[in-house]
């Protein structure tokens, strides 16, 4: 059933090819391998909100399938957030467009994605420090 949820939040996803590095207001952001330089970051991924993997860094033993898999995942909560921070805007007045990013995390482990939903890290949560990651993703600092 996933599988099927998956494929269909996928075909409504923005399929423009990445630009290499990117910039976010006037910053680049780090590189994949700069991003794997963090303290407790074991992987970084970049991919399409179609949940295709575009390229990706590890320090773990992460083969070409749990890359791609981690891709297909991210994509499909970076689209839901999407969908529902739209809705959720005109709801309440609230500007909550466009995405940063967003963080998910459980037992030990984090993954923090931002660039708009399509760059993210998986990180061990007890060594995260989450102001760097946030701004290593593409965001300003909030304090």
């Amino acid at each position: 059933m996933h599988q099927h949820l998956l494929g269909a939040i996928m075909t409504m996803a923005d399929k423009e090819p990445s630009g290499g590095k990117r910039v976010w207001e006037g910053e680049t952001l780090d590189t994949l391998q700069e991003l794997l330089d963090i303290e407790g970051v074991v992987a970084a991924v970049e991919f399409r909100l179609d949940g295709s993997q575009l390229d990706y860094e590890a320090k773990m033993d992460m083969s070409e399938e749990m890359a791609q898999m981690t891709a297909q995942y991210c994509a499909a909560v970076s689209l839901l957030f999407n969908t529902l921070a739209s809705s959720f805007t005109e709801q309440s007045g609230m500007n909550w467009v466009p995405q940063h990013g967003w963080a998910y995390s459980g037992g030990e482990w984090t993954a923090c994605i931002g660039d708009g939903g399509t760059r993210g890290v998986l990180v061990e949560t007890s060594m995260a420090d989450f102001n760097e990651l946030y701004e290593a993703l593409g965001n300003e600092r909030y304090s």
